[in-house]
């Protein structure tokens, strides 16, 4: 069967590319006919009854789910290179093997509502309609970056589609989004906050004060750990006593997903918001994995054998998991989805040339969208003799 059930959606992350993609070429039906899957494992709940294993989905979403995450396997694959040419400077924390994730939530939930997230952010940037090139010039330090050159692989952001940027700090990002739900209730937004934190940063002593206060409050805030079992180098069970996340929060509801299924994601996800928006914060616990190492300073091998992320590949990869699907229900054939991953290349490829050709910011905007205006920008900006001068 052709391809052109393909649907539009995927376009929303080819933004300005010097190609025209496989989807324009190509006529794209509407065909949303209703296919019922079920979710790989049961989700597990604590304090809630579950939702459904049975995923209501389409061929149109799971051909835009295969390109989606072939896209974002892509671009990382794509980033790997560019850090060992030294073309990415500073950290890079890669997320393949989660692309589940991103895909799932973002099937589940509007623009309308936030996610704040972690330095492992490059994926979650796409999901919410952000571009190829705008990505890898932030990657690459250039003034046509998200965040104008300036923020690196960490710090990724997109007001305009509620995403809130990737935070450098362990666990940082928890308080920022319970105050991002606290917004959206305050402002009776009728829409939630997505949080997502590690493994690594579940033991943080900022994350329980948090969710004390979005309990506290009623407040709409999802807060998901996406748990790849290993923080930076530390197996889960010799940091935590407790490792079982959906339940940290003892009062709170909590539900565990099988993360590298991005059906049952999208199931969660969709259940996390309505059970927030009614009732208070949720906390979601993404059972996933990352192939890469923590960040591309880690190799990634020194505590976890090459067999068990070989294992880890052959049975629960995402993208392989949709593929299964889509030959299973005649959506499409083995070489038309080849042929897909193949235009998938050469946009990345396209998109880190054209950012390659993109300038690199002047050492005179080294303090400029740096703070709010009248509070602290002049004083590093035409004023700089003037502070020195105060100096001891």
């Amino acid at each position: 069967m052709a391809l052109s059930r393909l649907s539009s959606r995927s376009t929303t992350l080819l933004q300005p590319l010097a190609t025209t993609s496989l989807l324009r070429r190509r006529h794209i039906s509407t065909d949303t006919t209703p296919i019922t899957v079920e979710t790989s494992l049961p989700f597990t709940s604590h304090l809630i009854s579950p939702p459904s294993r049975a995923v209501e989905t389409s061929s149109q979403e799971l051909l835009s789910f295969f390109r989606d995450m072939a896209l974002m396997r892509r671009m990382e694959i794509a980033a790997d290179s560019l850090y060992k040419a030294k073309l990415i400077r500073g950290f890079c924390h890669l997320y393949d093997g989660q692309e589940a994730v991103a895909i799932g939530m973002e099937a589940a939930i509007t623009k309308r509502d936030a996610i704040i997230t972690s330095y492992r952010d490059h994926c979650t940037f796409l999901g919410r309609g952000g571009g190829l090139f705008e990505a890898f010039s932030e990657l690459m330090g250039r003034t046509t970056g998200c965040s104008k050159g300036k923020g690196g692989s960490m710090h990724f952001y997109k007001k305009d589609a509620s995403f809130y940027g990737g935070h450098g700090i362990v666990g940082a990002q928890v308080p920022l989004g319970c105050g991002l739900a606290f917004a959206q209730k305050y402002s009776k937004e009728e829409a939630v906050t997505f949080t997502l934190y590690g493994d690594g940063a579940a033991n943080q002593g900022q994350l329980f004060e948090a969710l004390n206060i979005a309990a506290l409050w009623d407040l709409p805030a999802v807060l998901v750990c996406e748990n790849n079992h290993y923080g930076m180098g530390t197996a889960e069970w010799r940091s935590a006593k407790s490792p079982a996340y959906f339940k940290r929060g003892d009062y709170v509801p909590g539900l565990k997903v099988d993360g590298m299924d991005a059906l049952a994601v999208k199931q969660a996800c969709k259940f996390a918001k309505e059970h927030a928006l009614k009732n208070g914060p949720i906390i979601l616990e993404m059972d996933t994995y990352r192939y890469h190492g923590h960040s591309m300073s880690d190799p990634g091998s020194t505590y976890r054998t090459r067999d068990e992320i070989s294992g880890v590949r052959q049975v629960r990869d995402p993208i392989d998991r949709v593929r299964k699907l889509i030959i299973a229900h005649d959506i499409a054939t083995e070489k038309e989805l080849k042929d897909m991953e193949k235009e998938v290349r050469k946009e990345v490829d396209a998109a880190v040339a054209q950012a390659k050709e993109s300038p690199i910011p002047e050492p005179s905007e080294l303090f400029s969208n740096i703070y709010v205006k009248g509070f602290g920008a002049e004083s590093f900006g035409a004023d700089r003799k003037e502070l020195r001068a105060t100096l001891p």
